[in-house]
């Protein structure tokens, strides 16, 4: 029982950051905040086939879907039940990689969780199936990632939009939209619109979002937090900009994210 990951070996892992497995006894707490990401994510839930999102308001109405199902690219915040993450799979794509999976234009699947089987039909479920068969977490991974490999239907990243996002990932706090155009070689134009098919969201969000996560990582595992020398480290004009972010793409002010930490990255404790 645990966490057990694995780093797709090439080509995958130009497309896939990495396939995890998740097998644990349920947790204390109900609802779990997860923050947005730039790149897709593939869930296959092995416990129960079906997977639950509840939305941001007093009132927490839940969004029911398919057991498998791939989320697009998100810039908001989401809200997940625990009871359903007991043994459950998943794929971490990088931006753009669910496209090279799918061929989907990736703006019509932003923050949406799309069934599996609308995309790939039999042979989506047929994989589920042989997961729930397969003994042990390292058959089950490398099963997984055989059909990514089988499956692939898109042609690779765009290597103008491919450098454009490696150059927003590097340094989102000091990068300067028109100069990422230049390197390109591409206009305008033609490098936004390449960029939000693949990617699902325009430059300059794209930006924003990694300028924030950024802070996430930064602030993770911190004591106390400096929050005006974070926001000048980070690229913000203040430490209210900062906060405008953090409500923008996280739903809550910095504060309530300190006070919901969780030892994993990208989960916050609601309760």
């Amino acid at each position: 029982m645990g966490l057990t990951q694995r780093h797709p070996a090439a080509p995958l892992d130009a497309l896939v950051e990495k396939i995890w497995d998740w097998d644990m006894p349920t947790c204390g707490h109900h609802l779990e905040r997860v923050l947005p990401q730039p790149g897709a994510q593939l869930i296959i839930n092995l416990r129960e086939d079906e997977t639950r999102v509840y939305t941001d308001e007093p009132q927490r109405r839940c969004l029911r879907a398919s057991g498998s199902v791939l989320g697009g690219p998100r810039v908001t915040s989401q809200i997940i039940d625990t009871a359903e993450q007991v043994r459950v799979m998943g794929v971490v794509f990088r931006p753009g990689g669910a496209h090279a999976l799918t061929a989907e234009d990736q703006q019509a699947l932003l923050a949406r969780d799309i069934d599996l089987e609308d995309l790939f039909g039999s042979h989506a479920r047929r994989l589920r199936e042989q997961l729930l068969e397969a003994t042990g977490p390292q058959a089950r991974l490398q099963l997984l990632e055989q059909w990514l490999r089988a499956h692939r239907r898109g042609p690779a990243i765009d290597p103008a939009v491919a450098h454009a996002a490696a150059t927003l990932d590097r340094a989102p706090q000091w990068a300067r939209i028109a100069g990422v155009v230049e390197q390109t070689g591409l206009s305008d134009d033609r490098l936004r619109m390449r960029f939000r098919r693949q990617i699902g969201i325009g430059l300059k969000r794209y930006a924003r979002l990694q300028r924030f996560r950024a802070v996430v990582v930064q602030v993770h595992r911190a004591g106390a937090v400096d929050w005006c020398r974070v926001a000048a480290d980070g690229g913000f004009t203040d430490q209210a900009h900062l906060v405008r972010e953090f409500r923008a793409f996280a739903g809550l002010t910095p504060g309530a994210f300190l006070a919901q930490r969780g030892p994993h990255l990208n989960h916050l404790v609601i309760g």
